[in-house]
């Protein structure tokens, strides 16, 4: 019998009569099926050891817009921005605050931009409504919902076309719904608010869960005279079930401004949000970074990822934002662009400044000098061959160990017989002395074991090709 299916045939014997999983038990093996895993909480840890979990800030680029025109101003905020196929589309609002008068200089306003590479933007004149005698300018909507009018392409499969596009905004005391066939020209989907209870004056924002088969609705509170998050679905975005109140585990209680959640594209069962963390003393904003598998219960992580010192005007009055979307450029295959506000208050116009995170870069297991073991609880796969998104530094390495349900290496899958992985990879195969089809062990309760040098591990995946 040739060496490779030896292998494979002790590992597959020692699996089977392996103890398995009993229906009652309270911990039963983590399904991972093939689906992309990232380690932005601690599902499937169950020992570090000299291994921790590190949170990464996004590095910055460009500044992509400028709101420098009449109708916007140093108070632009409310950033949204979402792909729609080869179109990128942008919402914001206008504002102005004149610093001499302590007043705002003109009406809030809802305004469009647009682009095909997440870089360029482009303003266009859309001609729907007058400001200042003149309807030349990239105004969508005028009214109360101006100030936070926050859209969203509806993936939903059952969407009618006339209702392409939606978006929540203030109106009427409460959170009003709004649809577009376009992305341009809209109109409220009924009279009355659709969301009453809570405190509105922020970027409340909704989306279709194509995971959950719902849309999900997040919005600003009041709990204990502290700024927090508040949620519900809904089946056809006009009845919301009963709302819940974010859950942060032992997180401290803090002011969470805006929240930025939304589903993560390369594994859509994980929500993702970057909620803003108000500094009441100093009125100063900062985006922070956490993580949730049901919508409700989050993990929270403390550090800010968009810092008050990154590159310039981000320390003023509310003047750090993180816009809610995340894009995926075709000229950065490896990478997520987000979008921040900088300059806000501050002088004539506010700034949008890009942003970038490697795929999957959010968190991740990190051993430096000091060489470390995370051991992961049990799970079941349904892929072919282990792919990570890994780096190291040049003297630095990573191995990897499939035990059985029970702890034991399985023969073949030791540490001893990984080969290294080494360098900078987004999809890095693991193989034990050259073997990579891990299909005899899929379905089957297995635990892995890495071993780890100078190295970061940001997700993993049992692919099926």
């Amino acid at each position: 019998m040739r060496a490779k299916h030896l292998c494979l045939f002790l590992a597959t014997a020692l699996l089977m009569s392996a103890p398995r999983s009993r229906a009652d038990d309270p911990s039963p093996p983590i399904r991972l099926e093939d689906r992309s895993e990232l380690f932005v909480d601690d599902l499937l840890i169950e020992r570090l050891k000299d291994v921790t979990q590190q949170v990464h800030r996004p590095e910055p680029g460009e500044v992509v817009l400028i709101t420098d025109q009449p109708w916007e101003g140093n108070i632009c905020g409310y950033f949204t921005v979402f792909q729609d196929d080869d179109l990128y589309r942008m919402y914001y609002r206008g504002d102005h605050y004149d610093t001499n008068r302590k007043q705002e200089a003109h009406p809030q306003v809802t305004c469009y931009a647009e682009s095909r590479d997440g870089i360029h933007w482009t303003k266009p004149e859309l001609n729907l409504f007058e400001f200042q005698g003149s309807t030349a300018n990239n105004i969508v909507w005028i009214g109360s919902a101006s100030h936070n009018f926050t859209p969203f392409k509806d993936l939903n499969p059952a969407c009618p076309a006339e209702a392409k596009y939606k978006a929540l905004g203030l109106a009427n005391g409460g959170l009003g719904a709004f649809q577009s066939a376009d992305g341009i020209h809209w109109k409220p989907m009924q009279d009355a608010p659709v969301i009453t209870d809570g405190a509105f004056d922020s970027q409340n924002l909704a989306f279709w869960d194509a995971a959950s088969k719902c849309y999900r609705a997040y919005w600003r509170i009041f709990k204990n005279d502290v700024r927090d998050i508040r949620t519900a679905t809904s089946r056809d975005f006009l009845h919301w079930e009963p709302w819940q109140d974010l859950d942060y585990g032992d997180a401290p209680h803090e002011h969470l401004y805006t929240n930025a959640i939304l589903p993560y594209q390369r594994a859509p069962h994980l929500l993702l949000g970057f909620p803003t963390r108000y500094l009441p003393d100093t009125q100063q904003v900062e985006p922070t970074f956490m993580a949730s598998r049901d919508g409700v219960h989050w993990r929270r992580w403390l550090d800010a990822v968009i810092p008050l010192d990154a590159p310039q005007d981000r320390d003023g009055n509310r003047s750090n934002y993180m816009a809610w979307g995340m894009l995926s450029l075709p000229q950065h295959p490896n990478e997520y662009s987000m979008y921040a506000t900088e300059a806000y208050y501050t002088g004539p116009d506010s700034r949008l400044r890009r942003f970038t995170y490697r795929q999957d870069g959010f968190v991740s297991l990190r051993a430096t000098s000091q060489a470390g073991e995370v051991t992961t609880k049990p799970v079941v796969f349904s892929g072919r061959k282990l792919v990570m998104n890994c780096r190291t530094a040049p003297e630095g390495w990573i191995a990897v160990e499939i035990r059985d349900a029970a702890g034991n290496p399985v023969p073949g899958f030791r540490l001893e017989d990984c080969d290294r992985l080494q360098g900078d990879a987004v999809r890095a195969t693991v193989s034990w002395r050259g073997i990579t089809d891990l299909g005899a062990l899929a379905n089957q309760p297995v635990r892995l074991r890495f071993a780890m040098r100078e190295a970061d591990i940001f997700s993993l995946q049992f692919s099926a090709h």
